[in-house]
């Protein structure tokens, strides 16, 4: 009688051992589930970013998002802090988390070679003197407005008249060969002029590819520098009659 007393008296504190272990464990899942929900912030990319885009162009096509904390990813950033002076090393499609390791600084950027042509653009290149490429800090990753200039011919109203028009904006470029300058003594600024003549290549759509060929041949070409977030007043024709209106 009396051993089994003692057997059900352990068989009730190993059922209260075992509820108490049940409930532990249920309350640290909860809080382990409850952990991985917390909402955290991450910099979403809201609209398309091209490759070798700098930082400073991407506040207008970034948003910050709250995820689940299991969601975000290792290296998702959630600030720019401390990204200064960076670009996009790929492509950056709208609804993926901007991570770490998707910016770079612009010179491992030209090492890894002419950045990927985006779907639908072709290569075209062309050779200018420095002067007309900004002076030739024109680097692969840059976006550039394109001006056509035609001594005469290209206007309809005025055929003879010398024309000049910003007609490609915003283009990536993808190559940039030449125009290297005198070297300084380290530590010195460098304010030698580029020698020679610099060769770019530029993705762009088969009209506009013929169009810088076209003009290539039969007219010239000025670069600008134009970072995605320049204003564009729309094209405008400019002739000796109405440049300085």
């Amino acid at each position: 009688m009396k051993s089994r007393l003692l057997a059900g008296t352990a068989a009730v504190a190993l059922a209260l051992v075992g509820a108490l272990l049940i409930i532990f464990y249920a309350n640290g899942a909860d809080q382990r589930a409850l952990a991985s929900t917390e909402p955290v912030d991450v910099l979403v990319v809201k609209t398309a970013i091209p490759a070798g885009t700098p930082v400073n162009d991407m506040a207008a096509s970034l948003v910050i998002e709250k995820v689940p904390a299991a969601g975000k990813s290792d290296s998702a950033l959630s600030t720019l802090d401390g990204k200064a002076n960076t670009v996009s090393a790929v492509d950056l499609v709208p609804g993926e988390q901007l991570l770490d390791e998707r910016l770079v600084a612009p010179a491992d950027l030209k090492e890894q070679g002419a950045v990927e042509v985006p779907a639908g653009l072709q290569e075209v290149s062309f050779q200018l003197e420095p002067q007309r490429v900004v002076g030739g800090r024109i680097n692969v990753g840059d976006h550039v407005g394109i001006s056509l200039n035609f001594d005469n011919g290209a206007y309809k109203a005025r055929a003879e008249d010398a024309t000049t028009q910003l007609t490609l904006r915003k283009v990536l470029v993808t190559g940039v060969q030449g125009a290297a300058s005198a070297e300084t003594a380290e530590g010195e600024e460098n304010t030698a002029l580029p020698e020679g003549s610099l060769m770019l290549t530029v993705a762009v759509s088969d009209v506009d590819a013929a169009k810088i060929i076209f003009t290539s041949i039969n007219g010239s070409l000025w670069l600008t520098k134009e970072p995605l977030d320049a204003q564009d007043n729309g094209p405008r024709i400019e002739r000796k009659e109405v440049v300085y209106k």
